[in-house]
């Protein structure tokens, strides 16, 4: 190693696991449970929303979003999303992870509260509220993603570092699993107290008044978690990477950590004035020197993100075909409003419960012991070969005998995207870049990501229509079916399984280490930091 360590960050490294981890894991976690819950509770009552607002009268099904107004409703998280995370990684480095880790909560928080009220009763106000207020949501939720990852990271010993911060993005499934028992709390509760008949008895009738509740509260509650975690965030001290690189203030690093570790650390002023000096420590994100030491990896990153993201995103083309299949939502007009939420909450729930979860949780079990890049490889080998599994006989399939190999086959899918490039994409941004770049790059990698979740959310839901258009979904062009759409899916794993070469292993190894900020501590500029040379592992 060409560089001394500074002491404080060597006492990070080589740390026991110790209780401030696991209040950490809590306290950053908990930002990723609020994300989770909030971004996904909109798919449990969109469907409700079609009802209350776009009814018609003599249809022989209950009214239903139109095409661009579901999109917007959808989609505009999404959007809000990528902004924040583009805009909190930049601020995470400029003005500090915890400074900005407290502003992203309570933009949640606000937000969350008033997406769930509305300026007016008329639909086209309702759902313009509804867009503007989620949007706003997700640039809170884009900021917790840069800002949880690299505060983790941060403070987590190099052997459980990886494990620790896949426990933090865990959390994700316990907030969809908590979507979709409070859905189904409140949906029974309301359906208990208000019974209603089903679409095809009173088409009026079906959809109480009281219904117009049932998704305000499900969207308002997601405000509670967050603000259960705001004041131990704030009682949180900034990282010590950042404090002693980024903000070169030796003696605050040695302080806070000292009171974190319960050691007693040396407040090495001198050495952390040379490195402030150092030419090599203050190169930027569009530099020919950032571009030579990482611009491999920030495309390594970014790209597997992007490309993960449009097949996770798109699972849902065939998500409805597997609930309708094996009889979890029975065909809408023999529903009321309210009993049709519990029924797509419950098929949420028990994804979450038999796939999701069990794959984020085995990630965080083996991610140090097997490494991220062979996860993320194997992660993208089964979701590719699921994928073509279900395409290429995909009428064989959707016969009704084959119902349970069906569902079979889409959990796998799932598992491995979760126990595979889901977690790894996350985990690998906030270990490889240098401290001053390391929020900005992570929110970058995760951009793109979003970007990809909008390409396969929204792109492929027109792709996957009929080839009839008389056979497509109301409103819908005749698209590619979703046999093709499929297949095109497998392709796009399998590009990401070749990208994931670009991105290197970090199991075990120092930030400073992954980074080359040793090498520059100590004066010497490589023209490759020294973990390009790393034996890939053979899967």
């Amino acid at each position: 190693m060409a560089g001394e360590q500074l002491q404080v960050l060597n006492a990070l490294d080589v740390a026991k696991t110790q209780w401030y981890h696991f209040t950490a894991i809590i306290i950053a976690g908990m930002g990723f449970f609020t994300d989770a819950y909030d971004l996904f509770c909109i798919s449990l009552v969109t469907k409700l929303l079609g009802r209350i607002y776009y009814h018609v009268d003599g249809a022989p099904k209950p009214g239903s979003l139109p095409p661009n107004v579901s999109a917007a409703v959808n989609g505009v998280a999404l959007c809000g999303t990528l902004a924040g995370q583009l805009f909190f990684g930049w601020l995470g480095d400029k003005l500090g992870r915890k400074r900005v880790y407290g502003l992203t909560l309570m933009l949640m928080c606000l937000c969350s509260i008033a997406s769930g009220l509305s300026f007016g009763r008329e639909p086209k106000t309702v759902m313009a509220t509804l867009c503007f207020f989620r949007f706003w949501l997700g640039f809170g939720i884009g900021g917790d993603y840069p800002l949880s990852a690299t505060i983790m990271s941060e403070y987590a010993s190099k052997k459980t570092r990886g494990a620790f911060i896949a426990a933090v993005f865990a959390m994700q499934g316990f907030g969809i699993l908590a979507g979709g028992i409070f859905a189904i709390l409140i949906s029974s509760a309301f359906d208990a107290r208000f019974p209603a008949p089903a679409y095809a008895v009173d088409p009026i009738a079906s959809t109480v008044p009281q219904a117009d509740y049932v998704w305000r509260i499900i969207l308002m509650v997601g405000s509670l978690p967050a603000l259960l975690t705001y004041y131990w965030r704030m009682k949180m001290p900034e990282t010590a990477r950042y404090t002693a690189l980024v903000a070169n203030n030796a003696k605050q690093a040695a302080s806070d950590m000292s009171k974190v570790l319960q050691v007693d650390l040396e407040a090495e002023v001198e050495k952390v004035e040379q490195i402030a000096q150092k030419p090599n420590s203050s190169f930027g994100l569009f530099s020919k020197q950032f571009l030579r030491r990482h611009g491999l990896h920030l495309l390594g990153t970014t790209s597997t993100w992007f490309l993960l993201d449009i097949a996770f995103y798109s699972q849902n083309l065939f998500q409805k075909d597997i609930f309708t299949a094996i009889g979890w939502i029975p065909p809408a007009k023999t529903m009321n409003a309210v009993h049709e939420v519990f029924k797509i909450a419950r098929a949420q729930t028990l994804i979450a419960m038999c796939s999701t979860i069990p794959g984020y949780w085995f990630t965080v079990a083996l991610i140090d012991r097997i490494g991220r890049f062979t996860i993320q490889i194997i992660g993208f080998s089964m979701m590719t070969i699921f994928m073509f599994a279900l395409a290429f006989p995909y009428n064989h399939w959707t016969h009704p005998d084959h119902r349970i190999e069906f569902v079979v086959m889409y959990s796998l899918t799932f598992f491995f995207a979760n126990f595979g490039p889901n977690a790894t994409t996350f985990v690998v941004p906030a270990e490889i870049f240098p401290a001053r770049l390391r929020s900005t790059c992570h929110g970058i990698s995760a951009a793109s990501g979003k970007l990809g979740a909008i390409v396969g959310a929204f792109g492929f839901l027109y792709l996957a229509q009929n080839q009839d258009k008389a056979k497509a979904d109301a409103g819908y062009p005749a698209g590619i079916g979703v046999k093709n759409s499929l297949i095109v899916l497998g392709v796009v794993n399998f590009l990401g399984l070749l990208f994931t070469f670009l991105v290197p292993e970090s199991k075990g190894k120092s930030l400073e280490e992954m980074s080359g900020e040793n090498e520059d501590f100590g004066g010497d500029e490589l023209e490759q930091p020294p973990y390009n040379n790393r034996t890939v592992p053979v899967v």
